[in-house]
């Protein structure tokens, strides 16, 4: 019997999820290490990931060690979904696929935990600075309703990891707007759709609720 693939993580912080969503999808074995904000940046975790954040995995089965989310879900694809379940292999679907995944880490990404550290642990308080990621909060909305126009998913015609990348950002939204978060059924309904859609998956259900639990009782 192989050994779990070990899945570094931290309670809170959303890219660490988006693996283990992909994970679960994938029905992979895996274990996880969840790590604090001081954990990671001490000598031990540095030689993993010199870059000192969340999340990397180690492959026992293959011997990778590998940092970055965008990274590791694009190696789990590659490696191990044999059957092209989340991912296409045919033009412009691969494409367009790693179109939305650089989208997700080059856009929603930085505005949303820009938005978070502005809101939540900013000791100034800036009212312009909140306002400012807020608004780019809602301008990665906008992007997503306008490209889901007549459409389930981002690319093709099934669930992807271009899908399933947004997903744990996006479940942070009413914490991010201290629970008074845009109305996306009215403002942004394509969205809102596919939300819900990609939200009601059992594997993405399983992880969202791990969380959920885990934070319910531990601190950040």
């Amino acid at each position: 019997m192989s050994q779990p693939i070990k899945l570094y993580s931290h309670t809170f912080g959303p890219s660490p999820w988006k693996v283990a969503i992909v994970l679960k999808e994938l029905e992979l074995e895996y274990e996880t290490q969840f790590l604090t904000q001081q954990e990671v940046k001490q000598e031990t975790y540095e030689k993993i990931n010199p870059n000192g954040r969340l999340p990397a995995i180690e492959d026992p089965k293959t011997g990778v060690v590998l940092w970055e989310s965008a990274a590791i879900i694009e190696y789990l694809i590659s490696e191990y979904d044999t059957s092209n379940a989340l991912t296409y292999t045919t033009s412009p679907e691969k494409y367009q696929l790693k179109q939305w995944l650089y989208f997700q880490m080059s856009a929603q990404g930085p505005s949303f935990e820009q938005a978070s550290w502005s809101i939540h642990f900013d000791p100034e308080q800036n009212d312009s600075a909140q306002q400012r990621t807020k608004n780019e909060i809602k301008r990665v909305l906008s992007v997503l309703n306008r490209a889901l126009e007549g459409r389930e998913y981002l690319v093709g015609d099934k669930c992807t990891i271009a899908d399933l990348a947004f997903v744990t950002w996006d479940a942070m939204i009413p914490w991010i707007f201290e629970n008074n978060p845009p109305d996306t059924a009215s403002l942004y309904p394509n969205y809102h759709a596919w939300h819900q859609r990609i939200t009601s998956r059992p594997a993405v259900q399983k992880i969202l609720k791990e969380k959920d639990d885990l934070n319910a009782t531990t601190n950040l």
